[in-house]
């Protein structure tokens, strides 16, 4: 079946039986089925491991797994992809504007947008920014996105209609503040499929084409290596960046990953956006927002991380209704699009802050004692203090 915003519309309703979609697609490695794949490497070292029940060749197998890429990581991966196209799909934005804090290192952003922000609506810098003087929770705008819930969304359907689609906890605001959260309706994975060998290290060598002695001690700037000294004492040369340095087997990372198969599976929960107190259409409205996302960050070969570059094979999109499923035409890139724009559209006929009414994006500035949390943290050039 194709998709429609009517259909969507009907899956949502309060009295509605149906589920969800859910897509399965196998993946591959650009070298190739087997191809030694980079997991996501987490504290210590580590790649997150399990077990699951996986069918292999018709027969139900208890079998070691790896996460390549996990729920949250999926999340912030999809709403990448709403950034990028949020002029596109003409979807509300709140940037936090950093020039007021001056000159910052290259690699820093000079602008933090709304679908960035690490807890969403939630989040530590949207509650230290301000907006025409005042601090941004106490504007009318900003009132009503810290005082939003589940039960009254309208405020989140206006500025941040990702936080209803992959969920929020606001947390920041003091014992005394609100406390709500919403869990994820969306929820995507990708896995590894026992896996050949997962305690390699990756080994190797820092070379230098003239092989400078590392027992050489320096004294050097530790805001500034390039004003480094030769000395008697402190630090080997090669913590400047000189000298060949072999990697510590005990402090290496862990190496890439063979599998005998890898998957993705992303999943929307009809009954979690039911917990949302809004019309049908709005619900519809962030499936499609959501499936979007997904064929834009998933819908050709694209690379998670250096070493885990992938592509999908034969997608499987199910609508899952009372009694079993039905198979779902993958969206393009244009009919998600179009999918999307007929489910805009009738979530602002049925009364929603959305579509026409979705206004300009709010530019906030960092509050004072967020300007000097940053400038403790990365001093302006040539101020070491």
């Amino acid at each position: 079946m194709d998709l429609t915003a009517e259909r969507l519309i009907q899956a949502c309703r309060d009295d509605s039986t149906d589920a969800g979609i859910t897509i399965f697609t196998d993946l591959e490695p650009l070298a190739g089925p087997g191809a030694p794949v980079k997991p996501a490497i987490y504290a210590g070292g580590v790649y997150q491991k399990g077990k699951r029940w996986v069918t292999i060749d018709g027969e139900s197998k208890k079998v070691d797994v790896i996460s390549i890429d996990n729920e949250p990581s999926q999340a912030n991966r999809l709403e990448e992809q709403l950034m990028k196209n949020r002029e596109k799909l003409g979807l509300p934005e709140i940037v936090l504007d950093l020039s007021p804090v001056g000159p910052m290192p290259a690699h820093l952003p000079t602008k933090i947008s709304s679908f960035q922000f690490p807890h969403r609506n939630g989040d530590a810098y949207l509650r230290d920014s301000m907006l025409d003087g005042q601090k941004f929770p106490r504007t009318e705008i900003g009132s009503r996105i810290f005082e939003a819930t589940a039960d009254k969304p309208e405020a989140l359907f206006e500025w941040f209609p990702q936080a209803l689609l992959y969920g929020f906890w606001q947390s920041h605001l003091g014992k005394k503040g609100n406390q709500a959260k919403l869990a994820r309706s969306w929820v995507s994975e990708i896995v590894g499929v026992e896996p050949a060998e997962a305690e390699t290290k990756k080994l190797g060598l820092k070379g230098d084409p003239l092989n400078l002695s590392i027992e050489e001690k320096v004294e050097f700037d530790e805001l500034d290596y390039t004003a480094w000294t030769l000395s008697d004492k402190g630090k080997r040369l090669s913590e400047v960046g000189h000298g060949q340095v072999p990697v510590n087997p005990q402090e290496a990372a862990p190496a890439p990953v063979s599998f005998s198969s890898i998957f993705q599976h992303s999943s929307v929960s009809f009954a979690a956006l039911r917990r949302i107190n809004a019309p049908a259409e709005g619900r519809a409205m962030l499936v499609a927002m959501g499936l979007f996302a997904h064929v834009a960050a998933f819908g050709r070969a694209f690379s998670l991380r250096s070493g885990a570059e992938l592509r999908p094979v034969e997608p499987e999109w199910s609508l899952l209704l009372e009694g079993g499923s039905e198979a779902v035409t993958p969206l393009s890139p244009d009919s998600a699009e179009s999918l999307f724009r007929d489910c805009v559209r009738a979530a602002e006929e049925a009364g929603l802050p959305v579509g026409s009414r979705w206004p300009e994006p709010i530019v906030v500035t960092p509050a004072d004692n967020l300007v000097k949390a940053i400038r403790g943290t990365w001093p302006a050039p040539g101020n070491g203090s």
